[in-house]
């Protein structure tokens, strides 16, 4: 389910170093922002806040750029109790790509967020040569595991993450993920898939049984339900 639409918007922070100290990317540090658009947006953009990452993705799906991979962003240089094999006692900032993602802590990504951040995962590792295993494409937590045990959070989709930049995408979705029946009014209006413990289903079929009207509105990008005048 591979979006061609994405795509990345340049929106500078000035909360970053100039250049890479030398060193090579060698990993994708992901994050949750613990806060919603678009003040979280504006938060890694404030001097005052003296931290950045270098994209955000936020639950419509876009992707914005806050400083370039060639630079190093404040994201991730606090290490305490690290559990990452590939810390070498130098910043982690100056070896890795951070992704900020725009969840509450506890949350979910959506699934236009996550169909995001699987793209802008494929052109990073594309683009830098970064191995696709649970040792380059990590979590905060693995170098601050101390102040930063839930980021990005225990419902963050690693397994699904890492099979689908592994090119198991088609594989998982004819054979892996149980299908259900979805039930309304006693009658069976289709079927959904289960993925992360979530139950998938267009949103159309379920709202239409339930006598809704169902308008999508391109320019927010947004699925509109009404009924009733509401």
């Amino acid at each position: 389910m591979t979006n061609p639409q994405f795509k990345i918007i340049w929106k500078p922070s000035p909360n970053y170093t100039k250049g890479r100290r030398g060193k090579k990317i060698v990993g994708i540090v992901n994050h949750i922002t613990a806060g919603l658009m678009p003040g979280t947006l504006s938060w890694l953009q404030n001097p005052k806040a003296q931290a950045s990452a270098h994209y955000l993705v936020t639950k419509l799906g876009d992707i914005y750029q806050l400083v370039k991979d060639e630079d190093i962003a404040w994201h991730a240089g606090i290490v305490n109790k690290p559990s990452w094999p590939l810390y070498d006692g130098t910043n982690p900032n100056h070896i890795t790509i951070g992704i900020e993602h725009e969840c509450i802590s506890g949350g979910r990504l959506t699934e236009l967020q996550y169909q995001a951040t699987l793209w802008l995962h494929k052109q990073l590792i594309a683009k830098h040569g970064i191995p696709v295993d649970e040792n380059h494409i990590i979590g905060h937590y693995r170098t601050d595991g101390k102040n930063r045990p839930n980021d990005p959070g225990p419902d963050f989709p690693w397994n699904r993450l890492l099979d689908d930049l592994k090119g198991s995408e088609n594989i998982k979705t004819q054979i892996d993920l149980p299908e259900v029946p979805v039930r309304v009014n006693g009658s069976i209006i289709g079927r959904g898939v289960i993925i992360e413990d979530v139950t998938y289903m267009p949103v159309r079929a379920i709202a239409e049984a339930l006598g809704a009207k169902v308008d999508w509105d391109a320019n927010t990008r947004t699925v509109l339900i009404s009924k009733g005048g509401k």
